[in-house]
């Protein structure tokens, strides 16, 4: 090849380098405009969505004006406390466990071991499960909740067993620090955040609104004192073998409920575990004949109506027969007794003509005062109708009513009718709403009259010799001055009463010289047993039960024991002689 020819061939090449290389940098200038375009393009998008999503916020969504940084960090739900500031109820973020079968994709396994193998892994973390359960939702490969309110230690332990189905949602959560203190007074929060049963339901506007949830509610109760009140009552039942069991604390001035206790109890943590027998409230739902609670309320009205002008009059103790019934008395008391010893003793014979010769119309009245015809007057949603007695053709009672309804029968309220009642009793006979909220003494309610002062004090007199010298002397509690009233009274069977089923009850006050706080125990149902010598009697353990709470919550409430105070009962003494009763 000469020459020429070479260096011809040689530029050819360069321009088809050249050509390659233009070709080359055209292709990269295109592409990188392209990806200009492309981040152009994105941008706008993002730009876009950004604008839709301001204008989202400002036309349906409350503007940065409304919407402060404070009620962005207020809790889901407002917390309840108790009138010292105890938390009882709190809303929490926490974690769930949700099982999620897509985790591993769609078509294959949603376990990498089998569901029993997983099953028996959880139950080791969350041993109150169930373990069938748990491998039958494992199973079914449905997404669903295997576990609510997880604590982060049992999350991590989960995590640790490698299953990536197996989800940690973080959630808003009720949590009950108290665990089942007060639980018939709180309720329950379900997993969907409604309230049920006690103040979380009545409370639940205010609780949720936004305006409001960042302050605390203060209900009236005393957490040392609902304490101290259901572990007696517990033990009462054990002590028993009572089905159930039901106490009040009530201050006897302003109707504020220091301490509701309704046994067997539930944990509002697992409201889920509880049965339908738990959560009903014996306090404020059921009704019962409460016995001979109400002897002190007839001989209150007789005081009060000029029946009773005479405490050492004498009654004849023969049984009473009438309309086909007989009125008698658990115990021989001899021919006669007055009314002092009609009420240490608790009889009924007497009890009953103190009503005869005050007469129907005047014992509804005083009953009607007390509200003992309606239902108990509280916040709770759960209140009782009373078991009303009617009278003939609608209108006064019969003489057996008037009879039997002087001393509990034939006539059922709840054990808070009967604190209410009490309270009037001897608080200078003034009757006021229950109520679980913390009353301002400056802002008292007005109440009602039904006793006259009088008549107030001299049945605080009456309910404090009880306990010196009658029934109630298991209930004593010295220092405090106790004052009250047993009552034993059989379960009605129909048109029969069933002499197997009680219901004991002592309904009492202290300190009797100025009474503070009202406190009722009840029994359902209690057995005898080596623990109450063989007694089924309120006498026995309904009464020992307030002797026990008293001392303990005496001083919380600002009651100091004082043996050198009392109440004086020298004029009623010379009048007491010797017996038995419930």
């Amino acid at each position: 090849m000469n020459t020429l020819t070479a260096s011809a061939a040689i530029a050819s090449g360069n321009a088809t380098r050249a050509v390659r290389l233009a070709n080359v940098r055209q292709q990269s200038l295109v592409t990188a405009k392209v990806r200009v375009l492309w981040v152009l393009l994105i941008f706008v998008f993002v730009t876009l969505t950004a604008l839709v999503r301001l204008a989202q916020l400002g036309v349906f969504q409350q503007t940065p004006e409304r919407t402060s940084m404070a009620e962005a960090l207020l809790p889901a739900r407002g917390d309840i406390i108790d009138r010292n500031g105890i938390p009882l109820a709190r809303a929490f973020p926490s974690y769930s466990l949700w099982f999620n079968p897509a985790a591993l994709g769609k078509g294959g396994q949603p376990l990498v071991k089998s569901p029993e193998e997983v099953a028996r892994a959880l139950m080791v973390i969350f041993p109150d499960a169930d373990q069938a359960d748990l491998v039958a939702r494992l199973k079914a490969g449905k997404p669903c909740y295997l576990r609510r309110r997880v604590l982060p230690e049992q999350a991590n332990k989960v995590f640790a067993l490698g299953e990536p189905a197996l989800e940690f949602p973080r959630e808003n959560q009720r949590y009950y620090p108290q665990g089942s203190l007060a639980a018939h007074v709180l309720g329950f929060v379900d997993d969907d955040g409604k309230g049920h049963l006690g103040m979380e339901q009545v409370l639940e506007p205010r609780l949720l609104d936004p305006a409001q949830r960042g302050a605390p509610v203060a209900l009236s109760i005393d957490a040392r004192a609902q304490g101290a009140l259901e572990d007696e009552l517990n033990r009462g039942m054990l002590e028993t073998n009572a089905k159930g069991a039901a106490g009040i604390i009530l201050d006897a001035d302003t109707g504020e409920v220091i301490a509701l206790a309704s046994l067997p109890s539930f944990n509002p943590n697992r409201w889920d575990l509880a049965r339908n027998a738990t959560v009903f409230n014996r306090v404020s739902n059921q009704v019962y004949e409460l016995g001979s609670t109400f002897k002190p309320i007839t001989v209150a009205s007789a005081i009060d109506a000029g029946t009773i002008t005479d405490l050492a009059v004498r009654y004849p103790t023969a049984q009473i027969k009438i309309g086909g019934y007989t009125i008698h008395d658990s115990h021989d008391f001899g021919g006669s007794l007055n009314v002092p010893e009609a009420l240490i003793h608790s009889s009924n014979i007497v009890t009953a003509q103190v009503a005869d010769k005050l007469g129907g119309p005047a014992l509804k009245h005083t009953m009607e005062a007390l509200g003992m015809n309606e239902r108990p007057t509280i916040e709770l949603p759960a209140r009782g109708f009373p078991l009303w007695p009617r009278g003939e053709n609608h209108g006064d009672w019969s003489r057996i009513t008037t009879m039997t309804v002087s001393y509990g029968h034939g006539i059922a309220v709840t054990p808070l009718h009967l604190a209410a009642a009490y309270a009037a009793l001897v608080n200078g006979g003034i009757w006021r709403p229950a109520t679980l909220f913390k009353v301002d003494p400056a802002h008292l309610p007005a109440g009602r009259r039904v006793f006259k002062a009088a008549t107030s004090a001299r049945l605080r007199q009456l309910l404090r010799l009880i306990v010196v010298d009658g029934t109630g002397r298991k209930a004593d509690a010295p220092g405090f001055r106790v004052g009250g009233k047993t009552g034993s009274a059989e379960k009605p069977n129909g048109r029969s009463y069933n002499r197997t089923s009680l219901v004991a009850t002592f309904a009492a006050a202290f300190p009797m010289d100025k009474p503070r706080y009202v406190v009722i125990a009840m029994l359902d149902e209690p057995q005898a047993t080596q623990a109450t010598s063989g007694q089924r009697t309120a006498a026995w353990n309904a009464a020992p039960i307030v002797g026990r709470v008293v001392p303990r919550i005496g001083p919380m409430l600002g009651v100091v024991p004082d043996a050198q105070r009392d109440v004086d009962i020298t004029d009623l003494s010379p009048l007491v002689g010797s017996g038995e009763g419930e």
